[in-house]
């Protein structure tokens, strides 16, 4: 059986007044009214949750049971892939459909980020490096070194970074879920300056995403019982990944886990990357966005500021690239972020995204979401079937 999209819940992604327990409770309910079902219909509940200390809920997969009633003695799993940990929630769903052993799946990714200080969000986000070797290097330290071996062999790679920047805050600007709904100025994004400083040289403020607090949810059921519902979003092709942890022993300029993913998901799919209508990418960092231009095959490797520089990411462009703002605008609630992008390119592909970043004739989403330095690597190719 093929597990199918039918129904989500979004907050908006910032800093939120709600606790964690009930941004999850808020999404679950919202999700479960969108597919017209309640918790008694459902089989078996995934969490995807980070953590890593910056909420002290270490176990938190029953909260969801507390978002309705008929969700009580429903079996309960949290699932951990650092960035991706959204993804592998939704993968694990997915699996238990196609196993046969349920029908109807919830699914739900959160994070509570802005509780602690950014010092703790730091350290509690460098966890999802390799200890051993890169322990005390920041996040943004380690995409640093990404950027300046790619300058070392490709050119320096900074003025893509600011076009990729300006283009995702401008899309965020429509998305009325997005953390940072403001544009900003191609020159803001390229230049140094006291609201734009170094936080790990050639990373500026704004080639990093935010810190976000926010929850996304999917009902996932299948097929059959899928298309009785007023609406499916089914899985084209999909394709997990997993690299190597240290960077040590991997080519910091080729994201090798991605672009299997991508290849594995585009076959399965029968399709290429020219049949899709869009991508929700991971940009964690402006550069990972530039790294995976050239991983899915929409450039040679050292050439993805071509893709940005002539437009062809913009909405308008061959192949739109973030359309809801990105990571970098929309924000980053680490075990949220996959199943929001899931959810957002859902809600394209049924002409429910809303005005100004709903794209015309959507027919199929590319969907790539990342944990780690290029570690864990998940996509998905998304269609609507009714």
């Amino acid at each position: 059986m093929k597990a199918v999209i039918t129904g989500w819940g979004h907050t908006p992604f910032g800093k939120l007044e709600a606790s964690f327990e009930e941004m999850i409770h808020s999404v679950a309910r919202e999700a479960l009214a969108d597919a017209g079902i309640t918790g008694a219909d459902v089989d078996a509940v995934w969490l995807g949750n980070f953590n890593a200390g910056m909420v002290p809920d270490g176990f938190a997969a029953s909260m969801i049971l507390g978002a309705d009633e008929g969700l009580r003695f429903k079996p309960a799993t949290r699932l951990e892939n650092a960035c991706a940990s959204g993804s592998a929630a939704l993968y694990a769903a997915m699996d238990a459909i196609a196993s046969g052993r349920i029908n109807v799946a919830l699914v739900i990714g959160a994070e509570k980020m802005t509780a602690v200080d950014g010092a703790a969000v730091t350290r509690a986000l460098g966890a999802a490096s390799y200890q051993k070797e890169e322990a005390g290097l920041s996040f943004p330290e380690i995409f640093a070194n990404f950027a300046n071996a790619y300058a070392e062999k490709w050119g320096d790679p900074t003025e893509a970074m600011a076009h990729i920047a300006a283009k995702n805050h401008a899309a965020a600007v429509h998305n009325p879920l997005a953390q940072l709904r403001k544009p900003l100025e191609l020159d803001f994004c390229r230049y140094v300056s006291e609201k734009n400083p170094i936080i790990a040289a050639p990373l500026k403020k704004t080639d990093c995403s935010l810190v976000s607090d926010g929850a996304a949810a999917l009902v996932l059921a299948d097929e059959e019982t899928a298309l009785t519902m007023r609406r499916a979003v089914g899985f084209r092709g999909t394709a997990h990944v997993q690299d190597f942890l240290p960077v040590s022993k991997r080519d910091i300029l080729r994201f090798e886990g991605a672009t299997r993913a991508w290849q594995q998901a585009l076959a399965q799919a029968g399709v290429t990357l020219d049949d899709l209508s869009f991508v929700e990418t991971h940009d964690c960092f402006t550069i990972a966005e530039l790294l995976e231009y050239e991983a899915m095959g929409l450039t040679k490797e050292g050439d993805g500021a071509r893709a940005i520089k002539e437009g062809w990411t913009q909405k308008d462009g061959k192949l739109p690239v973030n359309v809801s703002g990105g990571l970098k605008a929309k924000g980053h609630p680490i075990g949220a972020t996959g199943v929001s992008m899931h959810v957002l390119s859902a809600m394209q592909l049924v002409g429910e995204a809303p005005e100004g970043m709903q794209l015309k004739d959507a027919r199929l989403g590319g969907i790539f979401n990342m944990g780690g330095s290029a570690v864990a690597n998940y996509v998905s190719v998304l269609e609507r079937i009714k």
